[in-house]
């Protein structure tokens, strides 16, 4: 009888003891009893015959988790303190079963992609660094240097994997793949049907996908001989997961580089400081279509101002085409009385809950509890409602009533809810079907609008004035990507609302001294330079979270490697009807966090390493 260790796909326990009568190797997924259920698990070890009597291993598939991926699982279990089998979950393993016609589908192909001089230039500079950093403005070619990386790949028999946030997936960056490398390109993401998804699984099991491109998910699939990861846009929060394990798909990027031996290219047109800073970059400025923007700045807060309007109108007259930049999703975010002051929250988390003019609702985006819109003040009993805080939905609203013949659409998740949706979308645009597009942060995302003349950008004050040490990166970083979006081909102008007209002016076309600047702000108190860890506690009873809270502070501040930031509730105090509180850690080194939770740890403890929410 053999005697294995096993992890439990998907689950928080640790390693469990089964047996088998036939000897099985590492890294291979099998099915087992647990409390009556049959679950997956990997096996991780043999191990002796325990003094407890261990029940029979049921199936062994011919699927696998190679040497690679069970490191690279630890890795993620020890430093975003999630379990083995949490971790092994991201993971789709390798088929025993695979079809070997890898020889066929190698074929070298002679490149058509010409680069300027310059890209030139960045590209054998990437090619010399094992993570080097592409520092490319918008529209200035930093695709064309990804392809070309592909390109050297599939003449070594290599393959890639190239990330991209979600909502960068877009119907052109696939069609531009596809046009040049046909089917050796394989999309991944969450909207995928089943099928689709098979048919993508097929074509990396056989070897004939020489480059994945998707969302951080793609990163975990089974790629045989890895020779490159590319992760464009590598300072988008999105490569950060919200739930456990809290990874950051950029820096297991950068990690699976040293794991695997292979080159890592981060590409960004505002990258974040950490990447500046830690790696060696080129640096590609202008658009690749030359072209002129003039930025406009008005002194207000944000709204549809006459200003506002009397620019979309010129826009309107000229036949030109416009986008407006909004970061609040739905019509407004909170509900107030005017006359008591209250704020209308959701009942299950202290937060206000946004109107939905569409289906008459309140929702709150933290649980996704729903009612209807009340007609009086639920404290007062006054009917005087207003809201603050203005969005797409109503944005498209007010500008529809006052240019009855303009063609206005919302281009947000609430509106654009399919990959169908985002193609006929864009494709409107682009076919000038569309004369003002109102949109969040997915307006600003990896979309070529080669008409646009006008970007209007509002709310970016609420931006900057967030309770975050990156605010400042973020906001300016989301100016400089949606007014990227427009003069692609011709002449534009940008106007801005924000009563901090001198910080963007300074920075605007100069990246790089904001990135300097910012070193000074952060040194001896945030990342690069310093180690931020957060430890969330919630349970529906706040005395119990708050005492767990107090435990592991009591144990944290013994230990003189690390600082306690600080600690108590958390910002929203309540979500999904659970009481939360907060520990916020500093250290000069993450062994130094790790070390100290580990030791602390209590049970209701959610460790967020590296955490980019404050709330």
């Amino acid at each position: 009888m053999h005697y294995f260790t096993i992890s439990l796909l998907n689950s928080p326990l640790e390693l469990l003891t089964y047996k088998s009568k036939v000897d099985i190797e590492v890294g291979t997924k099998v099915s087992i009893h647990v409390r009556n259920r049959i679950v997956n698990g990997v096996i991780i070890s043999t191990c002796e015959k325990p003094s407890f009597e261990c029940l029979e291993i049921l199936e062994v598939f011919s699927f696998f988790y190679s040497t690679k991926q069970l490191e690279l699982a630890k890795f993620i279990s020890a430093y975003y303190f999630c379990s083995l089998g949490e971790a092994l979950g991201l993971m789709v393993p390798f088929g025993g079963d695979e079809i070997q016609n890898q020889a066929s589908h190698d074929k070298v192909m002679e490149s058509k992609i010409t680069l300027s001089d310059r890209q030139n230039e960045a590209f054998e500079f990437l090619k010399q660094h094992k993570v080097s950093l592409l520092f490319g403005d918008t529209g200035s070619g930093k695709t064309e240097i990804y392809m070309r990386c592909f390109e050297e790949m599939i003449k070594q028999k290599k393959r890639s994997i190239f990330l991209m946030p979600e909502i960068s997936l877009t119907p052109q960056m696939s069609k531009r793949l596809k046009a040049h490398f046909g089917d050796s390109v394989v999309m991944w993401h969450s909207k995928l049907t089943p099928s689709q998804k098979k048919k993508a699984l097929a074509s990396i099991y056989n070897g004939s996908a020489k480059i994945v491109a998707g969302p951080r998910s793609a990163l975990f699939l089974p790629v045989k001989d890895l020779g490159l990861i590319v992760v464009d846009e590598e300072h988008d929060d999105s490569y950060k997961s919200s739930s456990r394990p809290r990874y950051n798909a950029r820096d297991i990027a950068i990690y699976m580089g040293k794991l695997y031996d292979i080159g890592v290219v981060l590409g960004s047109a505002t990258p974040s400081l950490n990447s500046y800073v830690k790696f060696p970059h080129v640096r590609l400025k202008g658009g690749y279509f030359s072209s002129q923007k003039e930025f406009v700045y008005e002194r207000s807060i944000e709204n549809l101002s006459p200003l506002v309007m009397d620019y979309l109108k010129q826009s309107l007259e000229r036949k030109e085409q416009a986008i407006l930049f909004l970061p609040t999703r739905a019509n407004f975010k909170y509900l107030i009385c005017t006359d008591c002051g209250h704020t209308h929250k959701c009942i299950f988390c202290s937060v206000g809950m946004s109107i939905h003019q569409k289906t008459r609702s309140l929702k709150c985006h933290y649980c996704n509890f729903a009612q209807a819109i009340p007609q009086k003040c639920v404290e007062c009993g006054s009917p005087n409602l207003t809201s603050s805080r203005l969005g797409t939905a109503e944005a498209v609203k007010n500008i529809r009533e006052e240019f009855e013949s303009a063609r206005v659409e919302q281009f947000d998740r609430d509106a654009i809810t399919t990959a169908n949706k985002l193609r006929a979308a864009l494709k409107s645009f682009n076919d000038r079907e569309i004369d003002i597009l109102v949109g969040t942060q997915m307006i600003s995302k990896g979309h070529d609008y080669h008409g646009v003349t006008l970007a209007v950008v509002l709310g970016m004050d609420n931006m900057l004035n967030m309770s975050d040490y990156k605010a400042r990166e973020k906001a300016l970083s989301t100016l400089i990507q949606v007014a990227g979006r427009s003069g692609r081909k011709e002449s534009a102008k940008v106007l801005v609302q924000s009563f901090n007209e001198d910080f963007f002016k300074a920075y605007i076309d100069r990246y790089e001294d904001f990135l300097e600047d910012e070193k000074e702000y952060r040194k001896e108190l945030y990342p690069p330079y310093k180690k931020l860890c957060r430890v969330l506690f919630s349970h529906k009873n706040g005395i119990k979270a708050q005492d767990a809270m107090n435990e592991m502070l009591g144990c944290l501040q013994k230990n003189s490697t690390l600082n306690v930031v600080g600690f108590g509730k958390c910002a929203i105090e309540r979500v999904s009807d659970k009481y939360r509180f907060e520990i916020l850690l500093r250290a000069d080194k993450s062994t130094d966090i790790i070390k100290a939770i580990s030791a602390c740890r209590v049970d209701l403890a959610e460790v967020d390493m590296d955490p980019i929410e404050f709330g």
